[in-house]
């Protein structure tokens, strides 16, 4: 069960990323940041009513901490996106969204079998193969610079391990409240990371609004991971949900008609490996 929970994560967190990525190409990137994330508070807040739990203290707290990392990962990773640098921006993103889970998970004593251990060592090459991209042009035809991709690469990264190591915090009972505490906490940090950078948030026009969208993705994704990692280890939850760059590509391949390059084939497969593994043990 754990595993199809991750891998649904995997699959709305790749299709949400490929949306946000083609909208913030066209308007400003924390506009539709602050609109993703309005919008999936919105539905979560709403999912919550109808699956009530009993969270305690703790639990909202972690929640509110899930959303620091939810409003900070999704900020700089659209801002990556909108550069078209996803070949740099993707691969760190995931791997910082992998690597801060299962630290966490090491430390409050989890211990993955063998096999499980193989795939998620298999896993990571596979999240850098599969983002990988010979094109190292924007959509501008302008050369992008690497330091830019990997400076928010590294900070989405870090935002969405956050996230997943937060929300693995929750227990089964504790119901969606502190999910959606959380995506609410997510808008101020994005709204406070904007005012800091000097930038505008306020959606003005229909391409932002069309965020609404991208955000029950995101919605659906949340709640498919936090299910995932209270039925299982959290740090195959958060390796299986960060392979969500393999969608991305699939999704890019199928309609933007992108071709899938030798080393993404690879990551491919060894995605497909790494599942295999993971499920075995």
């Amino acid at each position: 069960m754990t595993v199809a929970l991750a891998l649904g994560a995997a699959v709305m967190y790749g299709l949400s990323d490929f949306f946000g990525g083609l909208l913030a190409r066209r308007t400003s990137v924390w506009s539709v940041a602050v609109v993703t994330q309005l919008s999936t508070a919105i539905l979560i807040g709403a999912a919550a009513m109808l699956l009530p739990g009993r969270p305690a203290a703790p639990d909202w707290a972690w929640g509110a901490v899930s959303g620091i990392g939810s409003g900070t990962g999704t900020a700089f990773l659209y801002r990556g996106l909108a550069s078209g640098r996803m070949g740099v921006v993707a691969p760190v993103s995931a791997v910082g969204a992998a690597v801060v889970p299962v630290v966490v998970g090491l430390v409050t004593g989890e211990r993955p079998s063998m096999f499980t251990w193989a795939g998620m060592l298999v896993a990571f090459p596979a999240i850098w193969l599969v983002s990988a991209s010979a094109d190292h042009v924007a959509v501008s035809g302008r050369p992008q610079r690497m330091g830019a991709g990997v400076s928010d690469g590294l900070l989405a990264g870090l935002g969405f391990g956050l996230l997943f190591a937060a929300l693995g915090q929750v227990p089964d009972g504790a119901g969606l409240g502190p999910p959606a505490a959380g995506q609410a906490v997510s808008i101020v940090a994005v709204i406070a990371l904007t005012t800091l950078l000097r930038q505008a948030w306020i959606p003005r026009d229909a391409h932002a609004w069309r965020a609404t969208g991208i955000g029950a993705l995101a919605a659906a994704a949340t709640v498919l991971f936090l299910f995932a990692s209270q039925t299982g280890l959290l740090a195959v939850a958060a390796v299986l949900s960060s392979l969500y760059p393999a969608f991305t590509v699939l999704l890019a391949a199928t309609v933007l008609r992108e071709r899938i390059h030798r080393t993404q084939a690879i990551g491919l497969a060894l995605a497909t490996a790494a599942v295999g593994l993971v499920a075995a043990g």
